[in-house]
Parts: C-alpha cells; structure tokens; sequence
C-alpha cells in the first residue's frame, strides 16, 4: 500500500457514492485508515449490493447519508465543502440493464451528468475518480486489451457507463473539474454481493462452493483477469492523490489470466467445498459471451506505479474465510 496516498486524504473530506456497496465500502475502510473524513452517499436499493453490515466496524469512524445520486437537490448540498469524490453509484448488473434499459439510463448516464453538474456549479475545485468497467471494450480484438483499444459494448449498462465515463472527462477537459476513470475488471473479494448471479459471476461462484454446490461452468476454456479488491482499492487512491491522472482512463487487471475452469479449481481449493460442472452454452449466453479478455494494465503502472499484487489462491482464500465468517450477513438478507 501507497503511503504517500494515504497522506494525501489525511483531514480531508471524502464523499464516496455507492459507499455502502461492494467496492465503496472497501474504500471507506482504507481511507478512514489514512485519516480522512469520510461521507458515504448510498440509496441502498435492493439487490444493488448496499449493505449497512460493510461498514459494521467504522460505523462510528464515518457518516451515512442514505440518498439518491439521481437527486439533483441532494446532490448539490452533499457535493458542497468535499475535497475528493469516488463515484462508484451504479446499476452495474448486465441482465437488468437489457431487462429494464431506462433505470440503467437514469443512474449509470442521467445521473452521472447531473452528479458533475452539481460539482461544475457547487465545488469546481473538487477531484472526481469515476468507476467504469472494462465491460464497455465488449468482444476484443486483440489482447490485452489497451485503453486504445475499440469500445463496442454488448449490452445497455456497458453502453450507459461508457456515457458516464465520458461525461467525466469532457467536464475535466472542458470546465477544468478535475475528472479521471478507473476501468475495472472482474473484481472480487470481501464485502461483494453474493445473493445472487446478477452482477457478478464469481461472487455467485463462492458462494456456491461455501454451500457445497455444483456450480455449472459454460464452456470453461474462456481466459479472463480477476482484481482482488484490495488491489482496486489501491488504484482508486493513486488516481485521486495524482493530478497526472486528471482527464485520464485506466484499464486495471489481474496478475495473470487463468482460465474459467482453473478459476473454480482455484476457488473449491480454497473453500474446501463445492465441485463444479462442465456443460455446453445454451445458444442465448453464448451470443453474448465475450471470449477470452484481459486487460492491459501499462498505462496506470506508468503513469501511477499500479499493478495488482495478489495472487487469485490468495484472494479466493480471503474472500471465502470472510464469507464463511459472516455468512449470515449476507446469505439470509431479503
């Protein structure tokens, strides 16, 4: 972990949309660690990954604001007196977004505009980190995939975070609101959603090895990166510290690609249950599935001095011990 990035929000104020979700939560603890004053902004509507219990240990470290970043009155009192905003608010499951296309508009597009909007007028000088996905590259062309790289998404949230992501930098470029995007890629570990499949295949993974199901595999010889959330969490605060990453976008990654069926090896090794499946693709994911992808992670390794240093054994094992610890926490929620 980066000191000197841990010095920079130290006394500051911090607002993190989405902060009682997977990835915000995770940040929360790391930046009351480094001495930050630290607001989280959640709407916690369900299965959208909010969960008071992330926060159970720092709750008495950190504010909560339960509200909507698709509030424009809201959004322009809480932007107010803020030195860093982490923007990770989103619908961020691929299925909804083609099942209900104009929710995923108003919070992955709309509200982005309107979050800038309220920092343009309200607090110009703040810094933005905006949380984009690799999602929106769709089918590579070539691999790894570099931040040059064709962006074609496969579905409306790729499309709809490809539109917030822009925004950010236009309003960087144009007004001078200091703007950058983390794009990430298959990130897991502790604190993720896992009540069900929609938002992320991995965390469904674990938690069907912990309850020592079968978990069914489609083809399998599909390659992919993982980023152990620890690792996000380390870009995220490099890319706010620096102003070499103000108008900015970067791919982040894995240690190295492995395979859908060396992932659930690794993972049943891990939890010491489950077993998995082998079948064919049905015809309707197969018109979707990406292939192989991993990203190339140069540009934030360069420019930051990023690059993820846990191995995927080691993030799968923390990530089962913690569920198996507080399972209940997030198997039993409604």
């Amino acid at each position: 972990m980066s000191a000197a990035a841990d010095e920079a929000y130290s006394g500051k104020n911090v607002l993190i949309t989405g902060g009682l979700g997977f990835v915000g939560s995770n940040l929360a603890h790391r930046l009351v660690d480094a001495g930050a004053h630290v607001l989280l902004v959640d709407s916690l509507i369900d299965d959208y990954g909010g969960n008071l219990f992330n926060i159970d240990d720092i709750q008495d470290r950190v504010r909560v604001n339960i509200a909507d970043i698709r509030d424009q009155h809201g959004m322009n009192y809480l932007v107010r007196g803020q030195d860093y905003i982490f923007n990770l608010a989103g619908q961020v499951s691929h299925i909804d977004s083609m099942r209900d296309p104009h929710t995923d508009l108003d919070i992955n597009c709309r509200a982005q505009l309107s979050l800038l909007e309220a920092c343009r007028v309200n607090n110009p000088t703040v810094k933005l980190v905006y949380a984009s996905t690799t999602q929106i590259y769709g089918a590579p062309a070539s691999l790894p995939v570099t931040e040059l790289h064709l962006r074609k998404p496969i579905d409306v949230n790729g499309i709809n975070t490809m539109a917030g992501e822009g925004y950010h930098i236009l309003y960087n470029n144009i007004y001078g609101l200091r703007a950058c995007a983390i794009r990430m890629t298959r990130t897991y570990g502790p604190r993720m959603l896992v009540r069900h499949s929609r938002q992320t295949a991995l965390g469904w993974f674990v938690r069907q090895a912990l309850d020592d199901e079968e978990i069914t595999i489609f083809d399998g010889r599909q390659v992919r990166d993982y980023t152990y959330i620890d690792d996000a969490i380390e870009a995220f605060m490099l890319a706010g510290a620096s102003d070499a990453a103000n108008g900015e976008v970067f791919n982040l990654g894995g240690a190295e690609p492995v395979n859908l069926i060396e992932l659930v090896d690794t993972l049943v090794r891990a939890a010491g249950s489950g077993r998995y499946r082998i079948v064919p693709f049905p015809e309707e994911r197969r018109r979707i599935d990406i292939g192989d992808f991993y990203a190339d992670y140069a540009k934030i390794e360069s420019a930051l001095g990023w690059r993820p240093t846990i191995a995927l054994e080691d993030g799968l094992s923390r990530s089962t011990a913690y569920y198996r610890k507080h399972r209940n926490q997030y198997w039993s929620r409604a």
